[in-house]
Order: structure tokens, then C-alpha cells, then sequence
């Protein structure tokens, strides 16, 4: 159920500060509020000196994941730290995902609690903590997963969709990596840092912002498969079909096993090869699922409502 929210305004200090190692920007109490989400149960995060640094969690695209406690409640959180040396072109997307973060509230999306903008030219977000890291990290230890596992996070990642599509909200980047699982295994959308809000009707989506092997057809040959028609929306639900097969198989599922995932073998894959083989073991619901997603011209490709009364999804499965 979605929390109304309220916002509180804050005005940052405007002081000179050098740029700080990672070990010590939580020790700075100078920055601007973004925005804070404060709600009934919202935690009251008013500085970023409330928070104390107990764990990296992560590196990655130019910044670093830490776990965090509030002071004064004890409440445990994610803290992502972006880091931008100049790059303007960077820092205007990691500002965009603040944008996204201020208007999603969904229980199958990662919520984010507040932004800051430092004054050494970090961007941070006080996130959800997932306690069990990713769907990637998951599959590492795993390797493949039942089809039940794999119905109940199928399900949650349309869920996250359809509220985001719903608000007009094309993800980008639906890949393991980018579907984290907190301590109940419950799975959720993460990571709007390639998202973008549509437009109008039609508004093709930016063809290399995200990752390529996870791109459909259309992003990755938009000439071939009429991309610049296509809203975006529809790229998101071929992601997830290859999600959900890698799940299955163990591995990434579109190129042969031991093949370099290269540009050139990618891009025959995605849009010249033949359909991905799957396990003889798979049932005929999992089969149709997957197909339905990578269809590979987007005209045909199964959308999120209907794939939402898909046989394969009807059940509520958790990740155990």
C-alpha cells in the first residue's frame, strides 16, 4: 500500500568544504537536502551525520554502497554515494534518479528515504536495506533456481512495472544486479540510475544507456526493429524474460555456454538468433512465460498487465 508522503524542506549550509575520503563524508554535517521523505513511518534523517558507517556493501559505476545505522533509532539502511569528478554529464543522470526516487513508493521497488547533496559533490541516497544483497549475488551461490522461486520474483518484478509504468516510468535496467532481496525474500526494483520518464505516447529510449546484454531487440538495432516507435516499456519486460530464463539455466541464457559475451556475439543474439533454447525439464507455463517476453519485435511482445494473469505468475512464491 503506498504511504503518503510529506516532505520537509531543508536549507543546506553553504560552506567551503575539500572533498573528503569515503571513510569520512559521514562525518560532515554541510550539504544541501535534496529531498527527505518523512512519513508515519518514514525514519527522520535530517543530516548525514545521523548516520553511522558500519559496513561497505558494494563498489560499482562510480560509487560505493554502505551499510548504515541511524543514531538515534537504530534503524539499519543502504547508503549509495555517488561520485561525479567533473563529469557533468553523469552527475545530470544520478540527479534524474533522485527525480524518479522522490515520485516512487512501492513496496516492489527499493524505497529511498532521502537524497543529499554534499558539499564535496557527492550525491547520496539513504536507501532500503536488503538484507540478502541481489538476485546476482543469489545465483552466484545458487546457480539456478525452481520454478516456484522463479515465479515469485517473475511476479514481484511485474508488480514493481506496473507501478512504474504507471507513473510513466521506463526502468532501463532490469538485470540480476538491479533486483534485490531483503531478509524476508521479498524481491524489489533497484537502481534508477539509466531510468527516464516518458513523454507523450511515444518517446524511443535512449539506445546505449543501460546494460547491453540485457537490451532488447529494438534498443540494440533500433533501425531493423523500428525502435524509434517503441516507448521503452516494452524493453523492460524483454529484460526480464532473459532474468527469468538466466534463472533457470544458471547462467546468462542467450549466447552458448563458454562463448565470449562480446559486442558482435550479443548483438546476433539479441537480434538475429534463433530463440534461446530452454531445459527439456521446464514446464509449458515457464516455456510460454519466456517466450512472451523475448519476443523479439516489440509489437508482439507481451505487456505487463497481461503477462501479470500469465499462468506462470498466479501463485505467490517468496525466495527461500
Amino acid at each position: 500500500m503506498a504511504l503518503v508522503r510529506e516532505r520537509r524542506h531543508q536549507q543546506g549550509l553553504r560552506l567551503s568544504l575539500p572533498p573528503l575520503p569515503a571513510a569520512d563524508f559521514l562525518q560532515q554535517s554541510h550539504y544541501t537536502a535534496l529531498f527527505s521523505a518523512i512519513g508515519p513511518t518514514s525514519p527522520d534523517i535530517e543530516s548525514l551525520s545521523d548516520l553511522e558507517r558500519l559496513s561497505v556493501i558494494g563498489h560499482g559505476n562510480g560509487g560505493t554502497v554502505y551499510k548504515v545505522r541511524n543514531r538515534k533509532s537504530s534503524s539499519v539502511y543502504a547508503l549509495k554515494v555517488l561520485r561525479f569528478d567533473q563529469n557533468t554529464a553523469i552527475r545530470h543522470q544520478a540527479a534524474c534518479e533522485a527525480e524518479i526516487l522522490k515520485r516512487v513508493d512501492s513496496q516492489f521497488v527499493v524505497k529511498c528515504f532521502a537524497v543529499f547533496d554534499t558539499i564535496g559533490g557527492e550525491l547520496c541516497f539513504v536507501m532500503e536495506h536488503m538484507e540478502r544483497g541481489s538476485l546476482y549475488d543469489e545465483l552466484r551461490v545458487r546457480a539456478n533456481l525452481p520454478e516456484d522461486v522463479i515465479s515469485g520474483i517473475a511476479r514481484s518484478v511485474l508488480r514493481g512495472l506496473q507501478y512504474l509504468h504507471g507513473m510513466q516510468i521506463v526502468h532501463g535496467d532490469i538485470k540480476p544486479s538491479n533486483l534485490l532481496i531483503n531478509g524476508k525474500g521479498e524481491v524489489k526494483i533497484a537502481d534508477f540510475g539509466v531510468s527516464k520518464i516518458v513523454v507523450g505516447t511515444r518517446n524511443a529510449y535512449d539506445t546505449f544507456m543501460g546494460t547491453c546484454a540485457y537490451m532488447s531487440p529494438e534498443r540494440v538495432d533500433p533501425e531493423r526493429w523500428n525502435g524509434g516507435n517503441a516507448d521503452g516499456f516494452v524493453g523492460d519486460i524483454w529484460s526480464l524474460g532473459v532474468v527469468v530464463l538466466e534463472c533457470c539455466v544458471g547462467r546468462y541464457p542467450l549466447i552458448g555456454f563458454g562463448e565470449k559475451p562480446d559486442w558482435a556475439a550479443l548483438m546476433c543474439a539479441i537480434c538475429s538468433g534463433e530463440r534461446p533454447q530452454m531445459p527439456e525439464t521446464v514446464s509449458p507455463y515457464f516455456r510460454s512465460f519466456v517466450r512472451r517476453c523475448l519476443e523479439k519485435d516489440w509489437r508482439n511482445r507481451g505487456t505487463v498487465d497481461e503477462l501479470l494473469h500469465h499462468p506462470f505468475v498466479n501463485g505467490t512464491f517468496e525466495l527461500r
